[in-house]
């Protein structure tokens, strides 16, 4: 059975994945869980700002891996699952999905985020810092598209979220099994059972890319985990990374 790695718990840091990114400069090889009870500096993806409130999880993994980088950003699927799996723990798993890479949806709202960075280790190989944040107590307002946390989605015989240590050491245990997984049997079962709960992957969608906004109809994913979306004239686009708005278009 898959060993979870080790959590490091921190009352206060600026950003779980900045620390992360620091003890990999200083030749910290992992595996190993970084927690806050708090962050003063959190980050999502594309720079954006991560909302820290208390009660949530902050956590990152520091691994160092020899997988190439297009190969080590798989990553990222298995962060989403073990994610789902934290919160099929205290939730309906039927209200839980995962929405194109990485985000962990409960009943249709963002509940989670994961923020997948990289970089050459001094010691060879490449380390990777898996950032996720779970809203467990709190959701934030102002949101582009509507948030929610898990306190508001608990199955009837669970009166609260789980506190942070918990929750950290869940998602431990299923990122360890994920993890496991992926390293022995490849890519493939873990693009399976990601596609068993991801949404939205056969309709209309829009992909902000960067300083490019494209639109057409979601076909599903490629052997990579690449989006693809059929434009309007026809031609075949593969997303690897970006912002995606399923069930909609501009």
């Amino acid at each position: 059975m898959a060993s979870a790695a080790p959590v490091l718990l921190l009352d206060q840091t600026d950003s779980t994945n900045a620390e992360a990114r620091r003890r990999a400069a200083a030749g910290e090889t992992g595996p190993l869980w970084i927690v806050a009870r708090a962050q003063t500096a959190g980050r999502g993806r594309r720079g954006r700002n991560w909302e820290s409130d208390d009660g949530n999880l902050f956590a990152t993994l520091l691994h160092v891996t020899r997988k190439e980088p297009a190969e080590a950003a798989q990553v990222t699927f298995v962060a989403a699952l073990a994610v789902a799996d934290l919160l099929d723990t205290y939730a309906p798993p039927s209200i839980v999905t995962i929405k194109w890479p990485n985000d962990v949806m409960l009943a249709g709202q963002k509940a989670s985020g994961v923020l997948v960075e990289s970089g050459q280790h001094p010691s060879g190989g490449l380390w990777l810092a898996v950032g996720i944040g779970v809203n467990l107590a709190h959701a934030p307002v102002g949101t582009e598209r509507p948030a929610t946390a898990l306190a508001q989605h608990l199955r009837g015989d669970i009166s609260a979220p789980p506190k942070v240590d918990a929750a950290a050491a869940v998602l431990a245990r299923a990122f360890a099994v994920w993890m496991e997984r992926w390293e022995t049997l490849g890519f493939q079962p873990v693009l399976d059972a990601w596609i068993a709960r991801a949404h939205g992957l056969d309709g209309p969608a829009v992909a902000r890319l960067g300083l490019e906004t494209v639109e057409g109809r979601a076909e599903g994913v490629a052997a990579d985990g690449a989006l693809k979306l059929r434009l309007a004239d026809g031609s075949l686009r593969l997303i690897s990374a970006g912002d995606v708005f399923f069930g909609e278009t501009s």
